[in-house]
């Protein structure tokens, strides 16, 4: 059926007892696409009657459908001339697993953080507005209903409130759908959580409403997976002149085969409920207490199942289950481990993550143990890093985890509140460098944005030895000689580090870190200026190879290949060196090499506008001597200033010249050979 259906208006033109075939052929497709390709399928089994409904009712593109962080919006697409990208394997590719207007006419905005759909649908609305006034309500611009779709762990994110606020001022029409799971990525947190809970429990009638304590109307659908529920409630409110908000109860991942999970599906007492394709388990936890905040699942990838389950966040494809864990995933667990060990005896230590705790190794094992030792704040970066700051500023140690991308909310915080103020705040930074990423999540720009704020220490260790060391040097208690001085931003190392980690048979598994055979303990006396300066892995002469972070083993490739004699050149007996930290020249490293060298060559996976490679080519440059050695060339190698959407990391590093055959190409260019 989904086959036939070529945009929203094929929708509009079933009869309502084929809107529930459509439903199941839909989610049957979802299933299948996971299993197959993997993706955000829980988050979208859950829209898939509200997708439906919102199609059936609205007339997008010209009702214009704003989706919050987007990765919701399969069903969407599915709908609006896109289902074969999800029908047919050798399609796969053809879409992102977000909006994209560059796909569709449909799609607002591409969108793969959270939070900021009611300020974009505040924007779209007063655009019209604004037409309408001016032609005395004969051009609308082009819009007309403007629609919000935002999760529940969603609304947590500050901008959402502030999205909120702005609605309620600015009046006419404005609909803002709440999607409410009872999930965020992991457990939601919060204390919204328990009103929303009330407001569930009572059929929207309870208050505290804080949607009506903004000046908001309010609706509320309890059977958030009943398609003609949700055409109703939306044929209400079209065309409404004020903003509302549309509560809708909805099952995270309806659909999941139950038997999935440990024992089938249960609800929040335990009690067995039926397999069910449409509707929401009934549950009568409103307390905010435990376990209302999660179902405990830390299972695998490969057993999402309904309801309250981190698992069904993101589900991995069949062809890759069983694979070691990813990088987020290896150091996020060493890490772990290695502050767990300090919990009884340092009450001021505390992890916080703004809501991504499982994809960055944080596992529920783990925060179950941790305790108070654990904050999720909720999907609030800026607050996140504030928070932290506060921390610090009492005497506690914070140390914030999350994804280099998610970090760009907290800019100003990073400025203001941590670096202006000196706070002793560690940040472990995933995902940072070049990856094959879409273009929301690159972690490309974290050296041009963390290494140019003042007063913060950035490290990119290239070892699991240096990143527990960096992490025990950030954290060390007030009191500890050589500690840091203020804030330090720990850059994760990337899989190119731990492949050659596995390679060498070096890895460590949280275990061994946890019973003390590697780092994780507090060193009685540190060297800062150990800790910042360079390190030289190999002498040599001529050519030096500063290689920083995840392009250390390229570094070591590229000076292995220089030694060895080919296409009639001489062998070069090059200088390895690993800067181990980007905020700082070591300038009697750089000033060393003036000695022996003529050619250095600087790699980073990341911007080189902006980022580490220019500033040492301006070190030299800005230095010149008046000897032989006045001239020393820099060739500066990394990632041109763009965003890139999914292209294989190994696709990049031959665009940007990071391999080993382009870089000693460019030495040899250099040299006149």
């Amino acid at each position: 059926m989904l086959e036939r259906i070529s945009g929203p208006a094929d929708v509009k033109a079933l009869s309502r007892a084929r809107l529930h075939d459509l439903c199941r052929d839909i989610r049957a497709t979802l299933l299948e696409y996971g299993h197959a390709h993997g993706g955000h399928i829980g988050s979208n089994l859950g829209m898939v009657e509200a997708t439906v409904a919102l199609h059936r009712v609205f007339d997008s593109p010209h009702d214009r459908i704003v989706f919050d962080v987007s990765h919701q919006s399969y069903v969407h697409k599915m709908l609006t001339g896109r289902a074969g990208a999800y029908l047919d394997p050798a399609r796969f590719d053809e879409v992102t697993g977000f909006t994209n207007p560059a796909e569709s006419e449909h799609d607002q905005f591409t969108l793969g953080h959270t939070g900021t759909s009611i300020s974009l649908a505040c924007g779209l609305a007063k655009t019209r507005d604004m037409a309408l006034a001016a032609s005395g309500g004969a051009d609308d611009a082009g819009i007309g209903d403007v629609i919000a779709v935002i999760g529940d762990g969603s609304l947590s994110s500050g901008v959402a409130f502030e999205g909120l606020n702005n609605a309620a001022e600015q009046g006419d029409n404005l609909i803002i759908v709440l999607n409410d799971n009872e999930m965020s990525i992991a457990g939601d947190f919060g204390g919204m959580y328990g009103p929303l809970a009330r407001l569930r429990a009572s059929n929207g009638t309870a208050q505290p409403n804080l949607f009506n304590a903004f000046g908001l109307d309010y609706r509320y659908v309890a059977q958030g997976n009943d398609v003609d529920a949700l055409v109703a409630a939306f044929e209400e409110v079209k065309g409404i002149g004020h903003p509302v908000v549309v509560h809708i109860h909805t099952l995270k991942g309806a659909g999941f085969a139950p038997g999935a999970s440990r024992g089938g599906a249960t609800d929040h007492a335990g009690v067995a409920v039926p397999p069910t394709d449409t509707g929401v388990a009934a549950t009568g936890n409103v307390s905010h207490a435990e376990p209302w905040k999660s179902d405990h699942c830390d299972l695998p990838d490969a057993v999402p199942h309904e309801g309250q389950c981190e698992a069904s966040h993101w589900q991995t494809p069949d062809r890759a289950l069983g694979r070691p864990d990813d990088p987020r995933k290896h150091y996020g667990k060493l890490a772990m481990a290695a502050l767990e060990r300090r919990f009884p005896h340092e009450p001021g230590l505390v992890v916080v993550s703004p809501a991504t705790p499982g994809s960055n190794g944080i596992t529920h094992e783990f925060r179950e143990r941790a305790g108070s030792h654990y904050v999720d704040c909720g999907i609030t970066e800026s607050h996140a890093v504030a928070f932290a700051s506060g921390i610090a500023r009492a005497g506690g140690t914070p140390v914030v985890a999350t994804t280099a991308s998610f970090f760009q909310r907290a800019y100003d915080q990073f400025f203001q509140e941590m670096s202006l103020n000196r706070s002793h705040v560690t940040v472990l930074d995933f995902l940072g460098g070049l990856s094959g990423s879409d273009n929301t999540h690159s972690g490309a720009y974290d050296v041009a944005m963390f290494a140019n704020i003042p007063g913060v220490t950035m490290l990119a260790p290239t070892s699991t030895r240096d990143y527990l060391d960096a992490l025990a040097w950030s954290t060390a208690p007030a009191g500890t000689p050589g500690r840091s001085d203020g804030p330090v931003v720990i850059r994760v190392p990337g899989q190119s580090i731990l492949d050659r980690e596995r390679a060498l048979r070096r890895e460590l598994s949280p275990e061994e870190v946890l019973r003390g055979s590697e780092g994780a303990g507090v060193r009685p006396a540190w060297d800062p200026a150990g800790m910042l300066s360079y390190r030289t892995d190999r002498a040599g002469s001529g050519v030096a190879v500063i290689a920083l972070g995840n392009t250390h083993p390229l570094g070591e490739r590229v000076v292995k290949a220089l030694s060895a004699a080919a296409d009639g050149r001489s062998p070069i007996d090059a200088t390895l060196i690993d800067p181990r930290q980007c905020t700082t020249l070591d300038t009697a490293a750089l000033e060393s090499l003036r000695d022996g060298h003529r050619l250095v060559v600087t790699l980073e996976d990341g911007q080189l506008e902006g980022g580490w490679g220019e500033k040492v080519t301006a070190y030299y440059a800005n230095r010149r001597t008046a000897g032989a050695d006045g001239g020393m060339r820099v060739i500066n190698v990394g990632a041109d200033k763009e965003f890139t959407d999914r292209v294989p990391l190994a696709d990049l590093d031959e665009r940007y010249g990071l391999t080993v055959e382009a870089v000693v190409r460019r030495i040899h260019e250099a040299l006149g050979e």
